[in-house]
């Protein structure tokens, strides 16, 4: 009978949630086998070394937090303001993606590929706010300067621990998402592109 490999997936997922809790150098072989209740020699069937399982890990962030989001976003078929809350939400409340963000970001102050690998990302999430924003505002600096408030808040809020002199962080943010993308149609607003803060430590799921 052959030998069950343990799926090229797991090792990634485990090597996000160590990305997460202790940044690049905590992604460990030794450490992952363990977690997975395998072997070390486990490791080298499903990659070459563990340079290879990091890049598979940057895939798999990059790939859920813009072509998943974008590709749900889309789906649902809402108007751009609604599609760029909707991305928020569903990047930035995400005890998965959240926590990784935070660490890729943290990584590519001392990588220039993550670093080139980040700034495509956040591309893709700019245009994203530029055409939300770019439906009610003409100019174009206005634009790119509100994109660049919101995708700020974005990020920026989950490390914020500051009051709001007796105003709840959501109402506030609720606020700032009026004052930046503009009101919905026909109401105040609902929902929060960057939701409740959280833990930016917070362990991910695991994988199955």
């Amino acid at each position: 009978m052959g030998v069950t490999r343990t799926p090229r997936e797991r090792w990634v997922d485990q090597g996000l949630q160590a990305l997460a809790a202790g940044g690049p150098d905590a992604v460990r072989v030794e450490v992952l086998a363990k977690r997975l209740g395998v072997t070390k020699g486990g490791f080298y069937g499903a990659f070459a070394d563990r340079e290879a399982l990091l890049e598979a890990m940057l895939d798999t962030w990059e790939r859920e937090s813009t072509d998943d989001v974008l590709a749900r976003v889309d789906r649902e078929d809402t108007d751009p303001r609604t599609r760029a809350v909707r991305a928020g939400v569903l990047t930035f409340s995400s005890d998965r993606l959240l926590p990784v963000d935070l660490a890729v970001r943290e990584w590519a102050r001392r990588d220039a590929a993550v670093a080139e690998r980040l700034r495509r990302v956040d591309g893709r999430r700019m245009d994203l706010l530029r055409e939300a924003i770019g439906t009610t505002v003409a100019d174009p600096d206005e634009v790119e300067a509100r994109s660049l408030v919101a995708f700020c808040v974005a990020i920026g809020e989950h490390l914020l621990a500051a009051d709001h002199g007796g105003r709840s962080r959501a109402d506030v943010l609720a606020r700032v998402v009026d004052l930046v993308l503009g009101p919905p149609p026909g109401g105040s607003l609902q929902n929060s592109p960057v939701p409740p803060r959280r833990t930016p430590g917070a362990d991910l799921p695991s994988g199955g």
